[in-house]
């Protein structure tokens, strides 16, 4: 059976999971798959595109299944946040890898406008639903890449997510204040 886009894609996640993203390597996925490493470009044509697309799967995981309710514009912001750090939180270094692709994946530019559009709704300008839509992602973002470079283990989970809970709290109150004026 051939090679599948999906199958590098697959095997690539599972690689990550296992030996996280310092220890992935092309190489190291082709002998996983049991292919040469050559087989692999024909799907993603270098290194960069492969980490942007499991970029892509890991905040399209935070994204599966979301839909907007009627619920105030903070509980929706704080659903998106919650699902983007548990969606890298799932993955081996998914904080890092997701923070740092090279151009912004489909479902990145998707959570994006989603957040825009939930602080648009709250009565933020444009660029004011901009901004706060960068400083939820740059929070979150950073929050768990620290969260999975130093705590995990350390601090039980609920520890953690009391935590960001009350972290995440801090922002919005800010976004209040700063953007909607109320």
């Amino acid at each position: 059976m051939p090679l599948r886009q999906n199958d590098v894609l697959r095997g690539a996640m599972e690689l990550l999971d296992e030996v996280g993203l310092d220890e992935l390597t092309t190489r190291r996925l082709a002998d996983r798959l049991g292919v040469r490493v050559g087989a692999l470009y024909w799907h993603y044509p270098s290194k960069a595109a492969l980490l942007d697309a499991l970029a892509e799967q890991i905040i399209a995981e935070a994204l599966a299944g979301w839909e907007p309710v009627a619920a105030e514009w903070d509980d929706r912001l704080r659903e998106l946040a919650g699902r983007a750090r548990a969606a890298m939180l799932a993955h081996r270094d998914g904080a890092r890898l997701t923070a740092s692709f090279v151009e912004p994946p489909p479902s990145g530019v998707v959570y994006m406008r989603t957040l825009i559009e939930v602080l648009r709704t709250a009565g933020a300008t444009e660029q004011g639903a901009a901004a706060g839509a960068d400083t939820v992602t740059s929070f979150v973002n950073g929050y768990t890449l620290e969260e999975q470079a130093r705590k995990v283990g350390r601090d039980s989970p609920e520890q953690r997510d009391a935590l960001f809970g009350i972290e995440l709290g801090i922002v919005v109150s800010g976004i209040r204040a700063e953007l909607l004026h109320r």
